[in-house]
């Protein structure tokens, strides 16, 4: 993720232009791995940053901040969120890379969340604080025969059982444009300041306009960032049509493939909600109809995912 140059720099745009907002500040960064971005806040002037993360990297973390003279600066704590004590009441701004793939998957934002609610003093910042989820649809036959089809053969037997549980795993790849049969469609938009964990199950229509007669195998989604408390606001997007980023986009294949034409419109919606083990997996639900020019060609159908 360090090597992620779209995701890093951002963060490292965000807090460097904005030096103004960081100076003599006290600054919370939830999941700080590396403590690459609580080093960014105190080269901002920032007059001191915990940073917090469950995982043992941090004990690499420590060493980092030390060799970087940083150490009287920032205060490493391991633990869960909301089992640490902090050694303030409250803090003035939180930072956190808390995305995870669909946005969602795997993502901490349920923990940012908390530490918003627990910590941020009145009027304090997020950075991030916007986060919006998109959706196209795509022509993938030769990649959806290699990843589903394979299933009808192998090795001489029928694995066609396995079919269903491959159509139900999200990919997680690079698309490249040319794929792209729609118009994107803005389905789902997060302000870190007022949303609750409760609203990040949700449940919302679509509509994908078709920009050429093609196929569409499958819908693909991808996610922007923005850091609108900035100066000059900072924004970037996982999207086909940007830079490489490490959370590439999610590809859901259709159980049917559409025969579209430009000018006829995929409509429909789509369920997210976290599982009822454990609130970072997902189940997705997209219910889809295509409506055609031809109503003899109108199909609609529903898929069901696990994340």
């Amino acid at each position: 993720m360090l090597k992620d140059e779209v995701r890093t720099n951002s963060y490292k745009n965000a807090i460097y232009q904005n030096a103004h907002l960081f100076k003599d500040k006290v600054v919370l960064d939830v999941g700080c791995g590396t403590s690459i971005l609580s080093m960014f806040a105190v080269k901002a002037g920032a007059k001191h940053v915990i940073g917090v993360d469950m995982s043992t990297i941090i004990e690499k973390a420590r060493e980092i901040v030390e060799v970087n003279g940083m150490s009287d600066k920032i205060t490493l704590l391991q633990g869960k969120m909301e089992e640490v004590t902090l050694p303030v009441d409250k803090v003035d701004i939180i930072i956190s890379e808390w995305m995870g793939y669909f946005l969602l998957y795997e993502s901490m934002l349920d923990t940012v969340l908390l530490a918003r609610d627990k910590y941020l003093a009145p009027g304090g910042l997020i950075f991030p604080d916007k986060a919006h989820i998109y959706m196209a649809a795509i022509e993938d036959g030769d990649y959806k025969e290699e990843k589903i089809g394979f299933w009808n053969n192998v090795y001489g037997f029928n694995f066609a059982p396995l079919q269903k549980t491959a159509l139900a795993e999200p990919l997680v790849d690079t698309v490249e444009m040319k794929a792209i049969v729609t118009d994107p469609g803005l389905i789902f938009s997060i302000d870190l300041y007022t949303v609750t964990p409760a609203e990040l199950a949700f449940s919302v229509p679509f509509s994908l306009s078709i920009t050429r007669n093609d196929f569409v195998h499958a819908l693909i989604s991808w996610f922007d960032i923005e850091f609108t408390a900035c100066h000059k606001p900072i924004r970037f997007s996982t999207g086909p049509h940007a830079k490489y980023t490490h959370w590439k986009q999610t590809v859901f294949y259709l159980q049917d493939v559409l025969t579209v034409n430009r000018g006829e419109t995929i409509v429909g919606n789509i369920t997210s909600k976290p599982t009822e083990k454990n609130r970072r997996d997902l189940d997705v639900r997209i219910d889809y109809r295509l409506e055609a020019e031809d109503p003899h060609r109108s199909t609609e159908g529903c898929c069901e995912y696990k994340m």
